[in-house]
């Protein structure tokens, strides 16, 4: 079938070592039946499939597409008949080595937009069924393949070739070994492991690691062979007795630098593994741990692998902590590069740590002429960025102008799709190719914008949610998760309200202002005018998202009052969720979830939110709709007004102490300083013991935090304290 071309394709891609990508197209079955002889003929024998049939291939299913990170394969078949996922289209590119190919069974391309299969399933968020669901991603996907060079278009039915991807490249050139620098601190077996001078550059700049306040960045995109040079780093600190802590955004996802910093050790003669952590003779040693749990470290090397797949938050909390390297996808397909290279080096610049940078270039896979990178790049918007700054620093509320963008309008006009885009991928660290289709074709995702002469500034990306049925409001409050419906889920589940389903609302997804007129009130103007749009169709507009001081005092300032914090931290940014409502054409579902967090706040902070910041609990608890009314009997008025003028101890009866320091924390017009506030939280919320209270907070002795506890406690009484707490007080005055 197709005559010679397999074979011509395979040739013409290995002397190149380039990609090729070629679509099978036809009914599935059609698909199938030609892809063996395909594969026989282009010689390809190191093949995995992505995809629900079997094939007689080596298969995984497209949501485990992150299983091929870290490994390198002669050729990838993507099976998009019954699912297209981009997240897992950008991960099979990303696993086929130079000389390899891509191939993608799909449906007859003229047909395949208006096909439904189960990624779109996961599009159709309730109330919405599958046919709400757009085909505006495959559209755009479908004419990428018709005009890319080294995509070649076979029809699986006919055998006839519609495109045949040949582009008659040059041959590739030997590439010469890379010589080792004269002057070098690691072993030269490392430096002659690298493949290319960009690797020798990068393992050279690691070698700063050495230092107390070394901090050293390391960005390249994809297939550069930047974890490659952090591995060959961390067996070289090893080697040298070092105690090398790695993290990422998953363990699977720094295999590859664990595998250079093995074969380091094993060529030193120096390995010895035990339990999953390569250890070298001298006491150095190579080992992994979470995220959230690696900003305690005790080693004397940080290595972070895929940095841009964290938070800025956490990257940020690593450089209170030892020498840390970070290694970084500028373009990745599991998250977002831009994140990193614009917020976090706003970080870095403040800081006083003594920063190495290093960029890579020289793919190390395949040639820096292969076809198939410039393809997945376009088609899933890797490269997607906002307006360069010049375009929009002018940039003021006066001078946007508010747009609504439909999914066809972004199709129609690629420059705003990616500027749009951009902004999007740079407000959030997961932003990844499966939120491009969301975008276009979700039908409860609805986009608005601002923008500065035709340029993006600013964009928010909402989710409808809610309007459920009775019959699945019911079945979601006894047995749990509604798909897309974020927020109704969580309170018909976890906050046990039955009667969350039915309202709607507008979730604000995502938040982004360009980083070049930030802090001019562009984002909360955007809010407004999205709130003035909406607010007489919903009952209430929502948002949830890792909870920071900065951003609870942003959502308060746009009347949002929190509703729930998560009781457990996200395992890759070490932060507690955050959700808050703010009430639109129908008060009472924000009104009595922010009510029912005020009452229950004293009882979770003393329990598992016992070690949540202090000034995270702050910005929580004083972004509430209204005061908590915290009644005191007269006995407990005594307890309190005795403790801050008398012998009385907070530990004896905690409970009203704790209720009302929850009202003063609620209170926008609180009696206590921000310190008073930061020691009420730590000792009286949470129960952190006084030796441990007063050294977090700077005391010199567990007295003084004492002291200052009884001096709150007037301020309390004096504000809040009637008849009883003042009768309690006479009995102290001289």
């Amino acid at each position: 079938m197709f005559d010679s071309l397999p074979r011509a394709l395979r040739a013409e891609a290995r002397r190149a070592n380039e990609r090729r990508l070629v679509v099978l197209t036809g009914s599935h079955g059609a698909c199938l039946d030609a892809l063996s002889p395909f594969l026989d003929a282009a010689d390809v024998d190191d093949v995995h499939l992505l995809g629900h049939t079997d094939a007689d291939l080596p298969r995984l299913e497209p949501r485990r597409a992150d299983d091929l990170l870290g490994t390198t394969r002669e050729c990838v078949v993507v099976d998009a008949h019954e699912e297209c996922r981009p997240n897992a289209l950008g991960r099979a590119a990303g696993a086929v080595d130079g000389g390899g190919l891509l191939v993608l069974l799909a449906p007859p391309l003229d047909d395949w937009p208006a096909r439904r299969d189960r990624f779109d399933e996961s599009l159709a968020v309730p109330p919405a069924d599958l046919d709400a669901v757009g085909g505006n991603f495959r559209r755009r996907l479908v004419g990428l393949l018709r005009q890319h060079p080294g995509v070649a278009v076979l029809d699986a039915e006919t055998g006839t070739v519609e495109r045949d991807g040949l582009t008659d490249p040059l041959p590739a050139r030997e590439r010469p070994a890379p010589a080792p620098p004269e002057r070098h601190a690691f072993p030269v077996a490392a430096y002659r492991a690298c493949l290319t001078d960009d690797q020798v550059a990068a393992l050279r700049a690691f070698e700063a690691l050495r230092s107390p306040e070394g901090v050293v960045v390391v960005e390249a995109d994809r297939g550069r062979g930047k974890s490659s040079a952090a591995g060959l780093a961390a067996g070289s600190l090893a080697a040298a007795g070092r105690d090398v802590l790695v993290t990422a955004p998953s363990r699977r996802g720094a295999g590859e630098l664990f595998a250079r910093a093995r074969e380091l050790l094993d060529t030193l003669g120096v390995l010895v593994e035990r339990e999953g952590t390569l250890a070298a003779t001298d006491g150095g040693r190579v080992r992994f741990e979470r995220p959230a749990h690696a900003v305690e470290s005790d080693a004397d090397v940080l290595l972070v692998d895929e940095a841009a797949g964290l938070p800025v938050s956490l990257l940020g909390s690593f450089l209170s902590g030892p020498p840390v390297g970070f290694a970084t996808t500028v373009h990745g397909y599991e998250g977002a590069g831009r994140g990193f290279s614009v917020r976090f080096r706003e970080r870095l610049a403040s800081s006083d740590r003594d920063v190495t940078d290093c960029s890579m270039r020289a793919p190390i896979r395949y040639a820096a002429s292969d076809p198939v990178e410039p393809w997945l790049f376009r088609a899933l918007l890797l490269d997607a960025g906002p307006p360069v700054e010049p375009l929009v620093v002018d940039a003021t509320p006066e001078t946007v102008a508010y747009e609504r963008p439909t999914p066809e309008d972004l199709l129609a006009d690629e420059h705003v799709l990616r500027e749009l885009f951009g902004l999007l991928v740079l407000a959030h660290y997961r932003t990844e190719p499966n939120d491009l289709a969301r975008l276009l074709d979700a039908p409860n995702v609805t986009t608005r914008a601002l923008t500065h002469d035709g340029h993006v500034v600013a964009v928010a990306l909402l989710a409808r949610e809610g309007d459920l049925s009775p019959g699945l409001a019911e079945r979601t409050y006894r047995v749990g998760r509604v798909r897309g419906n974020m927020l109704p889920d969580l309170m018909l589940g976890q906050l046990r309200d039955p009667d969350a389903g039915g309202p709607v609302g507008y979730r604000v997804v995502r938040i982004a202002t360009h980083p070049a007129v930030r802090s001019r009130g562009l984002g909360g103007h955007l809010l407004d005018r999205v709130h003035a749009e909406f607010e007489g169709d919903v009952d209430w507009f929502g948002v949830s998202y890792g909870a920071t001081p900065r951003l609870l005092s942003f959502w308060a300032s746009r009347d949002y009052a929190t509703v729930h914090l998560s009781t457990t931290r996200n395992e890759t940014s070490g932060e507690h969720s955050a959700a808050m409502l703010r009430p639109a054409r129908g008060a009472a579902l924000a009104a009595r979830h922010a009510r029912w967090f005020r009452e229950r706040a004293a009882g979770v902070l003393s329990d598992s939110l016992s070690h949540l910041p202090p000034d995270v609990v702050r910005g929580a608890l004083a972004a509430t709709d209204e005061p908590f009314a915290a009644t005191l009997t007269d006995r407990e008025w005594r307890l309190v007004a005795a403790a801050g003028y008398g012998p009385g101890q907070f530990d004896v009866h905690p409970d009203p102490f704790r209720r009302l320091a929850v009202r003063a924390l609620t209170d926008p017009d609180g009696p206590l300083s921000a310190d008073a506030e930061r020691l009420l939280v730590r000792r009286v919320l949470q129960g952190h013991d006084w030796e441990a209270v007063a050294a977090e907070l700077g005391y010199h002795s567990a007295s003084g935090a004492r002291r200052d506890v009884g001096r709150a406690c007037r301020a309390l009484c004096a504000r809040y304290g009637g008849d009883a707490s003042a009768a309690e007080r006479g009995r102290y005055d001289e």
